[in-house]
């Protein structure tokens, strides 16, 4: 199965925000939205960095409550992994383990078409797995 299929099922919603942004800002952002990242963009939509909810505990931790009044550019994850929509999620589902994250976002260009989070991956191979299995048991009984 394909990131574009993937976007498909679910949908292509990208929560984004601009770097000058509060941490508070993006906290209650992924609380309301009930996600675990932000993507921060540019006025241009290029992508400048992304920010999880490890990103945010690691500022707190760090230089406590005062982190929150910073700009989210302070504590992003600069360098970010993309895939495109025509990559499997088996291709996926390798980056995320190797880079140990838990979102990846989709482009198309230097345009953000979506993200995929570790959920959607774990989702694809349960139902997989359960395909297989289900295969099999047909497979012993008719032998």
């Amino acid at each position: 199965m394909t990131v574009a299929r993937i976007l498909a099922l679910k949908g292509a919603d990208v929560v984004t925000a601009a770097p000058h942004r509060r941490v508070a800002d993006i906290v209650r952002l992924l609380a309301e939205r009930r996600i675990g990242t932000v993507v921060i963009a540019g006025a241009d939509g290029a992508i400048s960095g992304i920010i999880s909810e490890r990103d945010v505990v690691r500022a707190l931790s760090t230089h406590g409550a005062a982190a929150l009044e910073e700009p989210v550019s302070a504590y992003m994850t600069r360098k970010v992994v993309t895939v495109g929509a025509e990559e499997t999620i088996e291709e996926v589902m390798d980056r995320m383990t190797e880079g140990k994250f838990r979102h990846v976002p989709v482009l198309e260009g230097r345009r953000i078409v979506g993200i995929v989070s570790i959920g959607d991956v774990v989702k694809h191979r349960i139902a997989v797995v359960e395909a297989e299995a289900s295969a099999m048991r047909d497979y012993i009984a008719t032998a």
